[in-house]
């Protein structure tokens, strides 16, 4: 079964995002970590291959890099069509990553246009005349405004992706959207014949994004967050472009015990995390600590622990922490400490038996997949939209695997997470 959908992600928790939402539809996905070092014949490939990278905050020619890697190795398996899948929030700074990503995709793909959407009307991210909302706030007045790697500090999608692109940015607004596919089909065919390369798509509720993806079924490359890649298992199947695969995944039963690692800082995270320390043992990791002591009494913390036992390990903190630590630091070196010592962790955590982890963050996600040697994932069951458990083998065993984005789940979500999966 050759692949037909190849999308490449700019981190873990968005590719796991993407994966979950796609598998709604019952029809087989593979989710990679990383580009793979080996090649796969096309009729071994999943119908949706994705590939998550860890390149949100790269630098650009970096990124690229890696993004047109997984691009080839996409074709290679026979992908057709194609998506480019950044955070709903849009996060990025002012040089990139996703507008070069886009612009790099569309040269070796040879075409002259792609759309742009990151709405996520589920988890509360619309877009309207242009602009980002998170729930009722503009993006701009949201927590991500101090987000400690991509402050979002404007809410215009045109504004953010304009000086990271050569080509002309447009807009299609909610009255074309409105209007259906075809009127949708005619605004982008108008923006292409003026030259416009990048067109930022508004998405207020769930229907705009059927209409988009209807709209855009045919196109090349996508552009934009999990949510709008949802209706295309649906419209490629209409069209006859892939069979309804008759093996569903079947979820394993997973051994062992259980811990929460999380490195985000975003309000949802701060909830969830505070939530989870009324019912579970807990430390808390610190920057300069870690800077001071390294990563030892933490292991030494979790020697100490049961397996089977509730807990934590957290580098959540407030945005002053965070930026008290970042100013004696530097930013990229407190994040490094914190994404080492979770990775370190990770690996003691299964050393110990523990199977069973929940991930939150994309840089920590991706720090500890790669600490645990996981290359693949298979995707279960969804625990919040856009977050579901996956299935990796490390060292011959199987693992579960919940890597959250920071700002999805409920406040309850660690405890929701463990408890779906013992409901397995």
């Amino acid at each position: 079964m050759a692949a037909l959908f190849g999308a490449i992600a700019d981190d873990f928790t968005g590719a796991t995002d993407l994966a979950g939402l796609l598998a709604r539809s019952g029809l087989p996905v593979c989710l990679r970590l990383g580009v793979p070092s080996h090649p796969v014949a096309a009729e071994q490939a999943s119908p949706f291959e994705i590939i998550a990278l860890k390149c949100r905050t790269l630098p650009a020619a970096e990124a690229v890099a890696e993004a047109r890697a997984a691009l080839a190795w996409l074709r290679s398996v026979g992908a057709r069509r194609f998506y480019w899948k950044y955070c709903s929030t849009f996060d990025s700074t002012r040089e990139g990553n996703i507008g070069p990503v886009a612009e790099a995709l569309m040269a070796d793909l040879g075409i002259g246009q792609t759309l742009y959407c990151p709405a996520f009307p589920e988890n509360g991210r619309s877009i309207f005349m242009g602009h980002l909302f998170v729930g009722e706030q503009l993006l701009s007045e949201s927590p991500m405004k101090d987000h400690p790697l991509t402050p979002m500090r404007d809410s215009s999608l045109v504004r953010l992706l304009g000086p990271q692109v050569k080509g002309a940015v447009g807009l299609a607004n909610r009255h074309v959207v409105a209007q259906g596919p075809q009127a949708l089909k005619a605004r982008l065919d108008e923006l292409y014949h003026r030259q416009l390369a990048h067109i930022i798509v508004d998405a207020v509720e769930e229907e705009d994004l059927v209409t988009i993806a209807t709209a855009a079924v045919d196109m090349l490359l996508i552009t934009g967050g999990s949510a709008l890649a949802a209706p295309l298992p649906r419209l490629y199947l209409e069209r006859g472009l892939m069979d309804r695969a008759s093996n569903f995944f079947e979820r394993p039963s997973v051994e062992g015990g259980q811990i929460v690692l999380s490195g985000s800082c975003s309000a949802m995270t701060r909830q969830q995390v505070a939530h989870y320390l009324e019912e579970a043992e807990s430390l808390r990791l610190d920057p300069l600590s870690l800077q001071a002591d390294g990563v030892e009494p933490a292991l030494q913390w979790l020697r100490a622990r049961q397996p089977a036992a509730a807990k934590i390990i957290y580098a959540t903190a407030e945005p002053e922490e965070v930026r008290a630590a970042q100013q004696q630091l530097g930013a990229a070196r407190a994040g490094h400490l914190v994404e080492d010592a979770l990775a370190r962790l990770a690996q003691e955590a299964f050393r110990m038996g523990i199977r069973r982890f929940v991930v939150a963050g994309g840089e920590s996600s991706g720090a500890v997949a790669k600490a645990l040697g996981v290359t693949r994932l298979a995707i279960g069951c969804e625990i919040a939209p856009g977050v579901p458990w996956t299935y990796a083998e490390v060292a011959g065993e199987t693992v579960a695997l919940a890597l959250k984005s920071g700002n999805f789940g409920s406040a309850d979500f660690f405890h929701e997470a463990f408890q779906l999966l013992e409901a397995a």
